[in-house]
């Protein structure tokens, strides 16, 4: 039974590899092959897509209507293979050596493959509450599609029990990670002649100033550490990632773009950072900018703003996982997921899903057939946990 159903999961991860659902091209092909597939198990499936169409949310149900019950969540869009040097096509998956090569086999289309296999059998149990599979899409860019969807659960008044999020975690339980909040600073000020810098507003310069401000801010984010905190560094992180602008070396730049992050701790720790650049911006840079051309600016847009995931003495979804894992406790990961969206919405949750993350994103990325075939065990004793009981 079990040789089949991985070998069931594996042609299942074959299919879904196949869908180059890169974030940038749309996954609404995936979604609604993947809302078929549950469909024809029973589930009860609502779609909902972007504002383009060509992006889709999507849920469905298997098991009584009624509150609790566990959402499955994964992402169905990956990242480009574009300038990476892959040994085969990435988007046909391989098996060698123990491993399943292609370009989401880890990242998190196995999870999802894992999740849709044992929609059978959740289907044929006699569950005593739900389980909900949740699919997103944009992950990769900023959780885009997951904070539609939480928006419409809670609109919806759905209230499930828990929400386990299968990013790959060599199938351990983890209750925490930062948030991720990405910013764009684009800075308009006024070109002129190299040889005259008082003749015209030089935004790179401008720009330099965020970016040292941002640096300075950093030393500021280590004093507001939370006591205790259990995260590695224990404070708010602060990165410029890219400065970019001008066009030679005699030309005054009247552009300029900064792309910075900051990965937060604690909520309050966002609303400081932002009203320390406001002050800078309003009673500082602009007034000497636009002393000079009134039309200068300073704009920051918010990229994405995903909120972390905050360990709780209280976690019944971290202590479900680590019942059906065996694990004595739960960890912390660097990376961002969609967990925080769902706590957000007053739904405990859990990471565990099968893979390394240090395989995501690169070339040859894969996924060992041992966490695939681990996945699906997991997965076997939370519809052996939520069935009614057996009367005697």
């Amino acid at each position: 039974m079990a040789d089949d159903r991985l070998e069931h999961c594996k042609r299942l991860l074959t299919e879904l590899v196949a869908f180059p659902s890169i974030s940038a091209d749309g996954n609404r092909a995936i979604t609604e092959y993947l809302a078929e597939l549950l469909e024809a198990q029973g589930a009860r499936v609502w779609m909902e897509p972007d504002e383009t169409g060509e992006k889709l949310n999507l849920f469905g149900t298997i098991g009584p209507e009624r509150d609790g019950g566990v959402i499955l969540s994964g992402h169905t869009d990956v990242v480009p293979v574009a300038d990476q040097q892959w040994s085969n096509d990435p988007f046909t998956l391989i098996e060698r050596n123990g491993r399943l090569y292609g370009r989401g086999t880890c990242d998190m289309k196995g999870f999802v493959a894992a999740c849709v296999t044992m929609a059978a059998e959740f289907a044929r149990a006699d569950l005593a509450v739900p389980v909900h599979f949740a699919f997103t899409y944009d992950e990769e860019i900023g959780c885009f599609g997951a904070q539609a969807l939480t928006a419409s659960l809670a609109a919806r008044g759905l209230k499930p029990a828990a929400a386990i999020i299968g990013e790959p975690s060599m199938m351990q339980v983890i209750d925490g990670h930062k948030g991720c909040f990405e910013y764009t600073t684009w800075v308009t000020g006024l070109e002129g002649h190299g040889s005259a810098p008082d003749l015209g507003v030089n935004a790179v310069e401008y720009a330099s100033r965020f970016t040292l401000a941002l640096a300075e801010l950093r030393d500021a984010l280590k004093a507001r550490a939370p006591r205790d905190c259990p995260f590695d560094p224990p404070h708010t992180t602060i990165n410029p990632g890219m400065l970019t602008g001008g066009l030679v070396h005699n030309v005054i730049p009247g552009k300029a773009r900064l792309d910075w992050e900051m990965r937060p701790v604690q909520p309050g720790d966002a609303d400081f950072v932002k009203a320390r650049l406001a002050e800078l911006v309003a009673q500082d840079w602009l007034p000497k900018m636009r002393a000079i051309h009134p039309n200068a600016d300073i704009r920051t847009e918010t990229v994405a703003e995903v909120l972390g995931l905050t360990p709780e003495q209280e976690n019944p979804a971290r202590d479900l996982a680590m019942e059906l894992t065996g694990a004595n406790g739960a960890g912390l990961v660097p990376f961002g997921t969609e967990a925080g969206l769902f706590q957000a919405i007053g739904i405990p949750s859990v990471i565990c899903g099968p893979g390394a993350i240090a395989q995501a994103h690169k070339p040859d990325e894969y996924l060992e057939i041992d966490q695939l075939a681990a996945c699906l065990k997991f997965l076997e004793r939370l519809g052996q946990r939520l069935a009614r009981p057996v009367s005697p």
